[in-house]
């Protein structure tokens, strides 16, 4: 039980880099972005970097899935958590 909530909490960090380095990678192309309303605006964030690297390479850029997946693989943790006995 608690290890699964150690990997949720260690999902949870990986994207939380993840849209750093989304932001940044945003504000390399010389588009605004605020790190202090990150936690706010990152779905707003994610979305612009789905859009500006499939106009590039014409496929979305691995940071997108970066963020994407530890966040559902730490859901699906913490519903497995719960459904075995988390107190």
């Amino acid at each position: 039980m608690i290890p699964l909530l150690i990997l949720a909490l260690l999902c949870a960090i990986w994207a939380i880099s993840a849209a750093i380095m989304i932001a940044a990678d945003l504000q390399k192309r010389g588009m605004p972005v605020s790190y202090v309303w990150l936690r706010v605006m990152i779905l707003k964030y994610l979305h612009q970097y789905a859009k500006v690297t499939q106009e590039e390479t014409g496929r979305v850029g691995p940071l997108f899935y970066h963020y994407v997946v530890p966040l559902n693989v730490a859901l699906a943790l913490v519903i497995i958590s719960a459904i075995i006995g988390w107190p």
